[in-house]
């Protein structure tokens, strides 16, 4: 296992799995908590619009994907908080209008997107220098806010009327949650891509929702369980020569299975 070190995009490759492991550890926790699954896939998949633009305008789809991504959580946020629309009804449409918007770019740019498939999916043996330095800012910008407005979050996650009650507007948290969801797109895009990227967002953090009872427990036990399936995944895709996103996403689904059979069975 050691040898597979040797080379310097498994190192990168094992680095980004980390920090995608710190934020989605992080993040999907509150994101399970708060039961916004489908709406953090919403945005995640919406963002994908972000990467047509980037081809669109010459630049690094990774540059236009950030404020896209906090643009479909804008939309998504209206969509289900200022709207009298269905919740569900409109995070579909969104999403769907996200990824329609992204292709159509993509076709209409005047020049092949070789390497599309990797946003859409994942290369995490693609990340570069570049890319690491971006997620590692991302990853403290993340832990900055949730160290600053952790009473705020827990208190959205749990008891949103109490919030209200208090006089803190719940609104505005709820928008910065959202907000932390685009933000760890951007850093899952190389790992598992936008299409798989709601595996690694909620699966660990689930997890540790049935194992663990306190909310800090939780996020460091997530984090810990992204960080090994990570890893255990990237050294099984380089031996078998499998795609590293979809590896990682069937290992951690495997794994949830295994738990929900064995507490069903204790």
């Amino acid at each position: 296992m050691i040898n597979i070190f040797q080379y310097e995009f498994m190192r990168n490759a094992v680095a980004a799995g980390i920090l995608a492991s710190v934020a989605c550890g992080i993040i999907g926790v509150y994101v399970v908590l708060k039961r916004i699954v489908f709406l953090s896939d919403g945005i995640t998949h919406a963002s994908f619009g972000g990467v047509g633009l980037g081809y669109y305008l010459h630049i690094n789809p990774v540059d236009a994907l950030l404020p896209f991504s906090i643009a479909s959580a804008a939309a998504m946020y209206t969509a289900t908080k200022l709207t009298k629309a269905y919740e569900d009804t409109a995070i579909g449409i969104l999403l769907a209008t996200g990824m329609s918007i992204g292709l159509i770019l993509v076709y209409i740019t005047p020049r092949y997107a070789p390497d599309l498939m990797s946003y859409l999916f994942g290369n995490i043996l693609m990340v570069q220098s570049s890319d690491l330095i971006m997620m590692t800012g991302l990853d403290i910008l993340i832990i900055l806010l949730i160290m600053i407005f952790y009473h705020e979050l827990l208190a959205l996650c749990f008891d949103e009327e109490y919030m209200r009650v208090s006089g803190r507007n719940s609104n505005v948290y709820y928008f910065l949650l959202l907000c932390m969801v685009a933000v760890s797109t951007i850093i899952m895009v190389r790992v598992t891509g936008i299409i798989l990227n709601i595996t690694l967002l909620t699966i660990p953090a689930i997890i540790s929702q049935k194992l663990v009872s306190s909310l800090k427990a939780m996020l460091a036990f997530s984090v810990i369980q992204g960080i090994i399936y990570v890893f255990s995944c990237l050294w099984l895709s380089y031996i078998l020569n499998l795609p590293s996103g979809a590896t990682i996403v069937m290992i951690m689904v495997d794994i949830y299975g295994t738990i929900i059979i064995l507490k069903s069975i204790i």
